[in-house]
């Protein structure tokens, strides 16, 4: 049995408030974040005036989101680490260094789809 609640396009308006309320909170609270969506506001233009075809557009466009959902997944683990305790716990110290390790991943995954891409672009 689904939870209750609100149904249909209820449903929707209000998980798009509540996405909404997340990226006001990650603009407000992550500088990460503010500097990953400055780093896709460069990348995303430049990826559609690049790309000859639609599968170099993907190629350039998927790995920048992804590092913005990781850097937001990062973000929620910090967040509930910090709410469930002050106190250092290896534990808790793990589970950051694991989000910031799937982010440095993210992130080397787009230094190296661009690179090949453009050398494919421009060298090859």
């Amino acid at each position: 049995m689904g939870k209750p609640g609100n149904t249909g396009l209820t449903r929707i308006i209000k998980a798009f408030g509540f996405s909404m309320q997340g990226f006001k909170a990650l603009w407000q609270h992550e500088a990460a974040f503010r500097q990953e969506l400055m780093l896709a506001v460069i990348l995303l233009p430049t990826a559609f005036y690049l790309a000859r075809t639609s599968i170099e557009l993907i190629v350039l466009v998927m790995p920048v989101f992804i590092v913005l959902i990781v850097e937001i997944l990062n973000s929620a683990i910090e967040a509930i680490v910090d709410r469930v305790s002050d106190e250092k716990h290896e534990l808790s110290g793990r589970a950051k260094d694991m989000g910031s390790a799937a982010v440095l991943l993210s992130l080397l995954l787009t230094a190296l789809v661009w690179s090949l891409t453009l050398y494919d672009m421009f060298f090859a």
